[in-house]
């Protein structure tokens, strides 16, 4: 009897779940609208220089077991803006990530537009400079309805990539 039982509410869990999973349905975004997403995870270059140790500095150091490099953790936060058809639609500056601010700053943003033609703008800055930017791309893209768009950023592979 024990077993029966069980197995009665297995078959209620399953048809459950598989309910669920099916109904109601869930639409991710508009499917009459096109979709951008602006993924980065980037760290900023340093609060402070990095000290420049001379050679016999650097053998000394590591003989004695001590750093070799003298830097700071802190970094600098970033500075991004997006621009759409000439409009800012984002403008952000997040802070490092850690404990003590030493890790890269993260942005995750989306956008649902009309789709169509598009001038798209992204810029980065990831140093000191109080004007311009360290990074710029932009481009034309024509944006389809229900479709993503998505924005990343490499500084190992010369900025931004629009896919």
């Amino acid at each position: 009897m024990n077993r029966l039982v069980q197995v009665v509410l297995y078959a209620a869990f399953a048809v459950g779940v598989g309910y669920f999973s099916l109904s109601p349905p869930y639409q991710y975004a508009d499917e009459e609208m096109a979709s951008i997403k602006l993924s980065l995870s980037h760290a900023a270059n340093r609060v402070e220089e990095c000290v420049k140790l001379t050679p016999n500095e650097i053998n000394t150091r590591a003989l004695a077991g001590e750093p070799i490099s003298e830097c700071g953790r802190e970094r600098l936060p970033l500075t991004i803006e997006l621009e759409i058809d000439g409009v800012v639609v984002f403008s952000d500056e997040p802070l490092p990530s850690g404990l003590w601010g030493d890790g890269p700053a993260s942005v995750y943003e989306r956008f649902e537009l009309a789709p169509g033609p598009h001038i798209i703008t992204a810029r980065l800055r990831d140093t000191a400079r109080e004007h311009g930017w360290d990074y710029s791309h932009s481009d034309e893209v024509v944006l389809l309805p229900g479709r993503y768009f998505s924005i990343t950023f490499r500084a190992e592979t010369g900025g931004f990539r629009y896919r």
